[in-house]
């Protein structure tokens, strides 16, 4: 057997080469992600217990690799080499589907030859904070796999938790599969993970960058929880996406100007144009409802730029649930539409067990799109990302082919 395989070709089943090819972020390079990535020979990862070895088919492409080939705002190398791991590279990539080669002591929802995928949600499972029943994705221990951890699926071998194996939907190709695990269980738990305030019947769900990862997800699982999702977007073609997924419509953000932190309280004439503003952006939400209800839940990532209008325009009682900060960390919350109408201002992040396992399902079943807009070569990750960057990687979700031959060849390995 050779040191490594070509791309798009896989090894005998559970025969493991010592080496293996990866698009590999090193510190010297770091910046633009179309120089930070670059292909590699490796030594291929070994497995601990409770630990699986996946040969990744496809990867998918998600912004926290975008992070992580800049090193801002940390260099994920650097924090796992202080925490004492010695390997001076970082392998991303947090969405996966694949066969399993190998798997560790102990390991007993897997078995060498299944067909999965990955989801992003780590942790040690000998936290206390763990072990305590409480939620994992809150433990000190909770990282995201494929950033914050090594040798995620942007090499032909991954190293996952087997928890973290999922079944992989039998309808769906090797990178259809791959696109929407991470986006999706985000999207699952912003929607259903917060109690009392989760997605329901008759809900108003108003979905921040409706065509992207975590919107086009966001809209399905909504629609599919029998809310109306209404979109917000950048263009009307992509808006008119959003419709094809479920959103009862959507509104288009650059007709408006009154983005970022707005005038200050004491500025009277400038409070008074900024809630003009805002109000009229909130009126767009009643016209394509056709009566005047407010978003129960209103998913966010922008941050900096939309916080206060999204709580501007919440339903008394509601929850702006966010997961990112696109446009910046440094939101403003008028604390008067905050407290005097009760509502809720929820950080969210990665997914637990049971919130990835629901989603997955909810694929499984077909009653979740995974949204595959755009496919690339395993050479192309590198420039994918610098795409991401500046917006130019198209609707919905992108994936990489990696072990598998050819686009839409199927789910299956042989």
């Amino acid at each position: 057997m050779s040191d490594s395989v070509s791309i798009g070709t896989l090894p005998p089943l559970g025969e493991v080469p010592p080496k293996m090819l990866a698009q590999v972020v090193r510190q010297d390079r770091l910046g633009e992600p179309q120089d930070a990535f670059r292909v590699e020979e490796i030594d291929t990862p070994q497995i601990g217990p409770g630990e699986v070895l996946v040969a990744v088919m496809a990867a998918g492409i998600n912004f926290n690799n975008v992070w992580a080939a800049r090193g801002i705002p940390i260099d994920v190398i650097a924090v796992r080499q202080k925490a004492g791991d010695p390997r001076d590279y970082h392998v991303g990539g947090s969405d996966a589907s694949g066969i399993v080669y190998a798997v560790g002591d102990g390991v007993e929802n897997v078995a060498v030859g299944d067909e999965v995928v990955i989801h992003h949600g780590y942790w040690d499972p000998a936290d206390p904070w763990v072990l305590s029943g409480k939620d994992p994705m809150i433990a000190p221990s909770a990282r995201i796999w494929g950033y914050e951890t090594n040798n995620g699926s942007f090499g032909q071998f991954a190293v996952a938790q087997a928890h973290q194996c999922m079944p992989k939907a039998d309808h769906l190709t090797w990178e259809e599969a791959a696109a929407p695990t991470l986006v999706g269980t985000t999207a699952y738990r912003m929607l259903h993970g917060w109690k009392g305030n989760e997605v329901g019947e008759d809900d108003v769900v108003l979905v921040w960058g409706g065509s992207g990862g975590v919107g086009c997800q966001a809209i399905q699982i909504a629609k599919v929880a029998g809310a109306t999702p209404i979109a917000v977007v950048s263009s009307p073609d992509k808006g008119e996406y959003c419709v094809g997924l479920g959103a009862a419509g959507w509104i288009d953000r650059t007709e408006f100007d009154h983005w970022g932190i707005p005038p200050h309280w004491t500025d009277g004439a400038g409070q008074k144009a900024w809630t003009a503003a805002a109000r009229d952006f909130g009126k767009r939400i009643w016209e394509i409802l056709g009566e005047r209800r407010n978003p129960t839940i209103v998913v966010e990532h922008p941050g900096e730029a939309t916080i206060p209008t999204s709580i501007f325009v919440c339903e008394a009682g509601g929850m702006v649930v966010i997961c990112a900060g696109t446009t910046g960390y440094s939101a403003m919350v008028d604390l008067r539409y905050h407290w005097v109408r009760q509502k809720r201002l929820q950080g969210s992040h990665g997914t637990n067990d049971p919130q990835a396992y629901a989603y997955n399902e909810l694929v499984r079943a077909g009653q979740i799109d995974p949204c595959l807009g755009r496919l690339l070569t395993f050479e192309e990750i590198g420039q994918a990302h610098q795409d991401m960057d500046a917006g130019r990687l198209g609707l919905g979700n992108a994936a990489a082919l990696v072990g598998a031959p050819g686009p839409g060849l199927g789910g299956k390995a042989g």
